[in-house]
This record gives C-alpha cells, structure tokens and sequence, in this order.
C-alpha cells in the first residue's frame, strides 16, 4: 500500500488504513521533511502567528509503523502498478495519491515560476509564506498592495477573503495610510456575505480594502514582475507589493499517473474515492474532482477517511461502506473575529448531498464573532493530532 503526499489527505488515509489493519503494509511517500499547514497561515503574514506553529513532522505517523520515504515521484506506472522515485522503484497492491494543487502559471500573462520570487503566490505554505510575510512588513506606510484572486475551482474557497481581511487589519493598526486593492474574476465568493458584512463593521471597506469583482473590471489579463504592475481588460496598478493567486490544477503527480481529466482535476467514484481512470488508484483531497465537497484540509481529511475504508474493504473482499463526508471551515477577519461554514454530506442518487450544516449567522454579538476566532484554534489543533500524531 503506497500514498503519495503527506499533507492533511495523504498523511490521514496513512494513518486511517494502518489504524484499520495493522498488517497491511503502508509507505508514506512525501519529498518534504516537514509539512506546512495552509490552513491558519494567513495570520502569519500579518504578525499574529509565527511559522513554527504551521510546521509539523512525520515522527507521529512513523509511530504507527508507516513506513515514511522523503522522495521525489519521478513515474507512476499504473498499469505495472509501480510508483518510481529518484531513490527506487515501489510496488503497490492499492495507491493513494493526494498531491494538493499545482498551478497554471501561463493562465496570466507574464506570470511564471521565476515571477514567484517578486509576485509571490503564498498558496503553499511555508518559504512563499515567509517572503509575503517580509514584504508586507517592509511595505511603506501609506503604500499600495494588490491581492489577485483565482478563478474557481481553487484551494480554500475562503482563503483569500480571509488573507484580504486579515491584511486590512494590519494596515488599520499598524499602517493606516495603506490600502489593499483585490482583483477578482469572480462576482461572488464563499462566505460571501459574511465577509461582506464583516468588513462593513470592521472599518476596513472602502478605506483599508477595496474589492474589485468581475463586473466592475477585476480579472487580471497580464502582469509586470519587473515593474510591479498588475493589468486588467479596463485599468492598471502599479503597487509595493503583489499577491498573485494563479489558477489551480492536480498536482503534478497526478499528471504523472494519468489519472487526470483535460480539465485539470481527477475524476472519481464518489463512494470510495478510486480514479474512474485507472484501477486500484484513489485520489483525494485537493486534485480530486469531487463535486459537492470545497477544497479544504478537512474535506482532504474526511475524503482520505472514506477512502481508508473502501481500500480496508476492498482488501478484505468487502463492499465499500457508505461514506460520510464532513467538511468545517474557519476564516479569521481579526484577532478577535472569525466566521464559519459546516457542511456534513452522504452518498445519494451518485452524488455528494447535504444532510445539514450551515453558515455563521449573519447577525451575531461580538462575543460571538470572538468565540469563532478561538474555536479556529481548537479545530486546528484538533485536525493536525488527527492527522500527525
């Protein structure tokens, strides 16, 4: 039993099936040493989270008897059934793969991998976090900074609503002359409402941030590393710094397997999470195609539990049981003010449907609003034991 990726999908289906059966053999394939966590590393950038908080290992996992190898895929041959690295050649009876996001740089004109340096992305945390993290810090007050925000579907439908909110914050107390400007492709955002209202209430519309929607002239058609410029089809900005955002596709191995569709995400059997375009591969988290579930670390995790099962049953010459799938997201728009949205689903009719869950209420006491800002903490302590430990 092999797994490809060690973040919230890959790391928990790891643990899952060898928690399941402690006789099946799992490798744990994953290049990094450490793993960042994406989700809470958008207070980093502001000054109200170290790093190190983000940064976990694979010691916990290990403890588990999961065999962990810190190798680059090179090949995935899933007709062989084999998964090649720089350091060997693996064999496999079932295959996880769980390679997050990766990015399609030539979406945006003048945009590319080198661009990152100066334009830096921040979608995956760690390095990109700290190099956003400085820039912001050594921003003049009084400057301009510039948030390009994804088409959909990307990583962490909220997650650049929440940077926006959380940068707009920090220039309130800490450079109130500067201005974040977000450029979106989009009309309309999750939590759309709430981050609406809570920029309303937080002082930060209009002054601190300001959002530009498709309608009036926010997708980004080119951009200029050299000169720090960002155009869209009606206006140009020139700003201290950029936050470029590019559209998401599979990650990398995913492509090396071939298990992923022209449009730049894996298809799937919802029930068990196993490729509709190879056997005995299942793909989850982030490249999954998985209709009706956002991309978020704890859909990755709820969807490698799923999977978990279908292999453990699968193994063991069992039907697959019906899955439950369960997502909770948290968004920080200041210290002491966070928003939610839950969602618990089930199999019917050959597609992921809501059973119940919801949003934060639109009206809510700024106790309430602070109460949300700690469970963020709670859950996210909870979900990395979960995953790592």
């Amino acid at each position: 039993m092999i797994v490809v990726g060690g973040g919230y999908g890959g790391a928990t289906a790891a643990k899952y099936i060898k928690k399941a059966d402690p006789n099946v053999s799992v490798i744990l394939i994953e290049q990094n040493k450490h793993y960042y966590s994406c989700p809470l590393s958008n207070p980093v950038l502001v000054g109200m989270r170290d790093l190190e908080v983000q940064k976990w290992g694979y010691e916990g996992l290990k403890k588990h008897g999961i065999t962990v190898v810190h190798e680059t895929v090179t090949g995935v041959d899933t007709g062989a059934k084999k998964v090649t690295t720089a350091g060997g050649v693996f064999s496999y009876d079932k295959l996880v793969l769980s390679p997050g996001v990766s990015f399609n740089y030539d979406a945006i004109e003048g945009y590319d991998e080198a661009a990152t340096k100066t334009m830096t992305h921040a979608w995956k945390a760690g390095p990109q976090t700290a190099i956003l993290r400085d820039q912001i810090d050594a921003m003049k007050d009084g400057g301009t900074m510039v948030l390009v925000a994804p088409p959909n579907p990307f990583r962490c439908p909220p997650g650049p609503y929440e940077r926006a909110s959380l940068i707009a914050h920090y220039f309130k107390t800490k450079k109130p002359k500067s201005k974040l400007i977000v450029l979106d492709p989009k009309d309309k955002f999750s939590k759309f409402g709430l981050f609406q209202s809570g920029w309303e209430k937080l002082g930060y519309k209009g002054k601190y941030l300001e959002w530009v929607p498709a309608g009036e002239g926010g997708k980004v058609t080119r951009v200029d590393p050299k000169t720090n410029t960002v155009y869209t089809e009606m206006d140009e900005f020139k700003a201290d710094v950029v936050n470029v955002i590019p559209p998401q596709k599979a990650g990398k191995v995913a492509f090396l397997a071939g298990v992923a569709n022209d449009k730049g995400w894996c298809p799937i059997d919802f029930k068990t999470f196993e490729s509709t375009m190879a056997k005995d591969v299942y793909v989850i988290g982030d490249s999954s195609a998985a209709a009706g579930l956002p991309k978020s670390g704890y859909a990755a995790n709820s969807e490698a539990k799923v999977a978990a099962a279908a292999i453990i049953a699968s193994l063991q010459g069992k039907p697959a049981p019906m899955p439950t799938y369960v997502n909770t997201c948290y968004s920080i728009l200041a210290p002491n003010y966070g928003i939610s949205v839950a969602l618990v689903s089930t199999l019917k009719d050959g597609k992921i449907t809501k059973l119940s869950g919801g949003l934060s209420p639109m009206e809510a006491t700024p106790a309430f609003r602070h109460q949300e800002a700690l469970y963020a903490e709670s859950w996210y302590q909870a979900i990395m034991n979960d995953t790592f430990a």
